[in-house]
């Protein structure tokens, strides 16, 4: 069983059709050993860090996730919630991820909303995809480029478009949004 984690910020079910449209059953939950027994968690999010990260904390599911072994990704807030830090609401997150979250310098229209390729891109969530496959965003914060970036996008300036630590993984975009190209990407992570 596939859990989708519930924890206050949005998006959760664009991430379930997606899921079922690819014949993948899941289950939305903050319940921690429902968490810890599933096959794979998507730790999806729209919304704000502080919030976020204070629901979290007060189900004590900040720890559950950090301590989960199976594959789990990380989408748009979820990614920006296992770095370090955000200066969304000068949040201390998960810490999974070594590296900060920034505000994107105002020199061009904030959020990055749309369609965007990588820059470069590599992993196997990235599995049978090309630089040209378009990617579809909507974020006014970005992960920095660490050790940890599996790709990269530009926008404004160069930002960690996919990260990976150990089982844990993340997609600055939105693969449930990401028409054909994001479908694969949810495929290779279901099949890791």
């Amino acid at each position: 069983m596939i859990a989708i984690l519930k924890y206050n910020a949005g998006n959760i079910k664009s991430v379930q059709n997606a899921l079922t449209r690819l014949g993948y059953k899941s289950i939305i939950t903050d319940n921690p050993s429902e968490l810890i027994n599933a096959e794979k968690v998507i730790f999806p999010g729209v919304g704000e860090a502080g919030t976020a990260m204070n629901y979290l904390k007060e189900r004590g599911l900040d720890q559950t996730i950090k301590s989960l072994t199976q594959p789990v990704l990380g989408i748009c807030l979820g990614l920006q919630l296992m770095c370090r830090f955000s200066e969304e609401g000068e949040t201390k997150c998960l810490g999974i991820f070594d590296t900060d979250v920034r505000l994107f310098p105002p020199v061009d229209k904030i959020p990055h909303i749309g369609w965007n390729n990588c820059l470069t891109m590599k992993g196997d969530l990235f599995k049978g995809l090309s630089l040209n496959d378009n990617l579809y965003y909507v974020h006014s914060y970005y992960a920095e480029i660490s050790l940890f970036t599996l790709a990269t996008c530009d926008y404004i300036i160069p930002f960690s478009s996919a990260m990976q630590k150990e089982n844990f993984y993340a997609t600055q975009f939105h693969p449930e949004k990401s028409a054909e190209t994001g479908e694969k990407i949810l495929r290779n992570f279901l099949e890791l």
